[in-house]
Parts: C-alpha cells; structure tokens; sequence
C-alpha cells in the first residue's frame, strides 16, 4: 500500500508539473493611458483569453507606454521581445502604405462610413502585417478626429508656424501642407509637450485630450471628423503558430468580442469626451466653413498621394469604397 500510496503521489506532481510547464504568460503593451477606452478593451480582452484558456494563457496587460513606448510596441512583438502587443497602425504608414489606409483625410468622416471601409480594407492589412511577422487579432477605431489648438483658428492659413504635434505620417504631411511645424510626439509623453509649449496644436479624438486633461493647457477644439485612425492588436508569428488550437480559437473568439465591444465603447466615448472638454473649460465648435474647405483641399492632395505610394492594392480598396 505504501509504494501504491507513493506511486500515486509522484503520478499526481507529475501531471501537476506538466500543467504548470503548459501553462503561460503574455506581457501586452499598450501605449495609452489605463482609463482610456481602447485600455479598458484590451483589458478585458486578456481577462477573456485568461478565462476561455483556463489560465493555461494569461495575458497581462501594460498601458501608458510603461513596457515599451508607443513607436517600440510593433518593432517589440514583431522580434519576439513580446508575443502580443497593441499599436496604432498608421504611426507605421512609412513601412508600408496600407498601415495608413485609416487616415486618409476625409475619405471617411464617419463611423458607419469607416467601418465600410474597413470591412473592405481589413483583410489587406492582415496580409500586410503577416509579411511583418505579425499575425492580426483585431482592432477598433478611435472617435473622429478634431483640430486642438491653444489658439482659436478661423483658415488654414492662420495654421502656419503653430508647432503640432506629428505621431504618424499623415499627421506630419498635414503639418507640413499647412505650414505647421511638426513634432513627433507620442501619447504618453503629450501633457508635458503641451505644457513645456512643444506643440501648440495637435489633431487627434476628443478621447486623447479628455484622457491627458488638454485644457489646462490648449482652448479650442473643433470636430472636423477628419479620419478615424485604428488600434490594432497583433501577436508574433512564430508564438501564433506555437500555441494549440484551442487556445487560438480562444484568442479568436475574444477578439471578436473586443473588436465588438470597441466599436460601441468608441461610440459613447465619443459624446462623453465632448462634454469633458466643454466641462473642463474648452471651448468646442464647428470649424468655419473657410478652414473646413482648406483642410477638404489638403485632403484631396493627401489622398491623391497615397493612391500613388499604395499601388494597387490601395486603389483597389478606396474603387472598391467609392463604388459602394
């Protein structure tokens, strides 16, 4: 009975062992503060991986940029430094064009007008990031995006010499074709930008500057919808093709929901952050009819300019657009 006794012990530390060794843990970096709602989604996206895997993968997650900096998050997961990551994909369009085809300016102003986009555009940029190692989870858009200034702004032409802030491409050919001067700054480090006057303006949701409390130190905002940037989340190639297909159905079936829950989360978002701006002293109101059709025009040159760096499979996408 005693070696019956022992022999059972050392079976049960064995598959006791061999559960620990299975399972696994993921650092997720994030580069935006904790209560901003594209952390809140990813959040809870790896509190369901943790569940539907029954903790044999725990995604942890690390946002305001504490694990890597917004521009190091991709470069991080895409060599392994980490398996999962979340990045805003146009801060990536000078690697390859597609990464942009959510900030094309004024092609789409509108939530139900970019998810018809991005319905057609998905499955590019999924290929898009395979060629980078990369394999696409999900992704979920940030609210229109609007004009921030420390100043109130009637033209286009009052926009030159303002220093703004630049975090993709996009943004720093539109400083360039209005005359701004652009400084590349990213998310967590804006506060301090503004404060020690580095940018005086910027262009981004009403989400990032409730988030990074701009009123104390920029005026206005003005909602000109001009694009609707995406965050993505994407995990290493070679740790994609290492897990066991349940935990890959996992990882899918909670994506699906993030991508879901994302979509409605930046929706409300989107009428509270408004209000929190107005409530924290901002004034907010429609551009003037001359500065929108200044930046329509700067639209028009950009999107005519990333038809010619994106080939045919960026014409394919905005035909394909255009046509519905």
């Amino acid at each position: 009975m005693k070696k019956l006794s022992a022999f059972l012990s050392a079976t049960a530390l064995t598959a006791v062992a061999g559960t620990a060794a299975q399972a696994e843990t993921w650092d997720m970096p994030m580069a935006y503060a904790a209560s901003n709602f594209h952390s809140e989604i990813g959040a809870q996206f790896a509190a369901c991986v943790t569940d539907a895997t029954g903790g044999d993968l725990e995604i942890v997650t690390h946002p305001s940029g504490s694990l890597y900096g917004g521009a190091e998050i991709k470069r991080a997961v895409q060599t392994g430094q980490v398996n999962i990551g979340e990045r805003l994909l146009s801060a990536h369009q000078n690697e390859n064009p597609l990464y942009g085809v959510d900030s094309i300016p004024f092609l789409v102003s509108s939530f139900d007008e970019h998810e018809k986009l991005w319905d057609i555009a998905e499955p590019y940029v999924s290929d898009a990031l395979a060629e980078d190692s990369l394999h696409y989870l999900y992704s979920v858009p940030w609210p229109p995006q609007g004009l921030y200034s420390d100043r109130p702004i009637e033209s286009v032409e009052e926009l030159e010499g303002i220093k703004f802030r630049s975090y993709s491409t996009a943004t720093a050919r539109m400083a360039e074709l209005t005359g701004m001067l652009p400084v590349q700054v990213e998310a967590a480090e804006l506060s301090q930008a503004l404060a020690t006057g580095v940018a005086e303006a910027f262009i981004s949701s009403g989400a990032t500057g409730y988030d990074r409390k701009v009123w104390e130190q920029l005026s206005h905002f003005y909602p000109v919808d001009a694009w609707l940037p995406r965050n993505a989340v994407f995990v290493n190639a070679d740790a994609w093709a290492d897990l066991p297909d349940g935990t890959r159905t996992a990882l899918n079936d909670c994506a699906d929901k993030a991508a879901e829950d994302g979509l409605a989360a930046s929706k409300e978002y989107t009428e509270f952050t408004l209000n929190g701006l107005k409530e924290g002293g901002m004034t907010v109101e429609p551009a003037s009819d001359a500065l929108m059709n200044g930046l329509k025009e700067i639209g028009e040159t950009m999107t005519a300019e990333w038809l010619e760096t994106a080939g045919e499979d960026g014409k394919a996408i905005v035909e394909e657009y255009r046509a519905q």
